[in-house]
């Protein structure tokens, strides 16, 4: 008999599309989460491919520099410890970028989960609410014809 009620008083209906809320924003954190692992692998890719790349300047500096004969130059290793450090913070700079992004990802996906699970909670109390309103209504209706008598029990 309860779920004759339910369906008369729409409170399945309204569940229903609370779990359906949930469901979606269940799916857009999984999804955010995939995103996120995404994100740090791309950016430990960027930065492999970033240190290939710093070690060529680094072995092309270094070339240029002996072949003008200033190896044993203070200059030159100045010169020479300045781009490894500047190399090494174009790297740096790329995985913090990553993980950023990767975090914003996360923070998504715990946001979806949390709208979800408030979405599901207020389908539920609508449902109570639907519930409440088509009971009462219940309660109002005059029994036996024209004499109006009320049904009482069903609050």
């Amino acid at each position: 008999m309860s779920g004759i009620f339910e369906s008369l008083s729409g409170a399945s209906a309204v569940r229903a599309q609370g779990r359906s809320a949930q469901n979606i924003a269940n799916f857009n954190a999984a999804v955010s989460t995939q995103e996120a692992k995404a994100q740090r692998e791309k950016s430990a890719f960027e930065q492999r491919r970033q240190s290939e790349r710093a070690a060529r300047v680094k072995s092309a500096l270094t070339a240029r520099i002996a072949k003008a004969g200033g190896l044993g130059s203070p200059v030159a290793a100045d010169l020479a410890a300045e781009q490894a450090a500047e190399l090494e913070l174009e790297n740096l700079i790329i995985g913090f970028e990553g993980e950023v992004a990767a975090r914003r990802f996360e923070s998504q996906a715990v946001l979806d989960t949390l709208q979800g699970k408030l979405v599901r909670q207020r389908g539920k109390a609508a449902g109570r609410a639907a519930n409440i309103k088509f009971a009462t209504q219940l309660a109002t209706l005059p029994v036996g014809g024209a004499g109006g008598t009320l049904l009482t029990g069903f609050a």
